[in-house]
């Protein structure tokens, strides 16, 4: 929306420039970023831990400026770092100098929210917008760095479904592979607490049931004495 009606988003409704997604495993956190890629004409970057970590030193540094500089770039755009808490975890060292994490994983971290939330330069739109927005997704939120919770300002939960979108689900799933008369309000009601992934698995589970009687059928017919006879050669011209 401030894409498209840029004239309505600024100042204090200017638009969130960090997005959080947090939630329990399997309930579409990453589907979501996915729809967010296909839905805004935004340059999308996709970014795990493996693009950014560097066995060299000062690379991860130069890699993350590297990312944003190529965002601002392309901009509008869209960041999206998921399974965020293997990036940004709480930064952690005694005062004594005795860290216990390796220092180049906090320049990394610290490289990563000066970019975020710096003086860099960023592109901005007419109203002084910035058009680089950075999406992340994570199953442990509690363990992220407090100056990444600051910079994410929006954050999401995305819960477990409800009772509705459980029965829309396996309906979705088992719509052709079912009785006329199965009740899949009972089956959702049974489900509480399964979680997107969790209920696709129970498809695929119920699916593969017919699967592996045919198999057994088709493994004792092909096992059994007689069930394909050997076919008699063909007689030899006496000439």
């Amino acid at each position: 929306l401030p894409l498209k009606f840029p004239a309505l988003f600024s100042g204090l409704l200017r638009p969130w420039k960090g997005i959080l997604l947090h939630g329990p495993p399997g309930t579409g956190k990453t589907l979501l970023a996915k729809a967010v890629a296909t839905e805004c004409n935004t340059t999308f970057f996709n970014i795990s831990a493996s693009t950014l970590v560097s066995k060299w030193r000062g690379d991860s540094e130069k890699l993350v400026r590297a990312l944003f500089v190529l965002a601002r770039y392309h901009a509008p755009s869209t960041v999206f770092l998921d399974e965020i808490d293997s990036i940004l975890g709480s930064r952690s060292g005694g005062g004594d100098g005795a860290a216990t994490e390796h220092e180049a994983s906090r320049r990394m971290k610290t490289e990563l929210l000066i970019q975020m939330d710096g003086m860099n330069g960023a592109k901005s739109d007419s109203n002084g917008n910035e058009q680089v927005f950075v999406m992340a997704a994570s199953n442990l939120p509690w363990d992220l760095d407090v100056a990444m919770l600051r910079r994410l300002e929006k954050r999401v939960l995305v819960g477990l479904p409800v009772a509705e979108a459980r029965e829309a689900m396996l309906k979705k799933h088992l719509c052709d592979r079912c009785a006329p008369g199965t009740d899949f309000s009972a089956l959702a009601e049974r489900m509480s607490g399964y979680s997107g992934a969790d209920i696709e698995l129970v498809c695929r589970e119920a699916a593969m049931r017919p699967v592996r009687r045919l198999m057994m059928k088709l493994q004792e017919i092909d096992t059994s004495e007689g069930a394909y006879p050997t076919p008699e050669p063909p007689p030899r011209d006496s000439s």
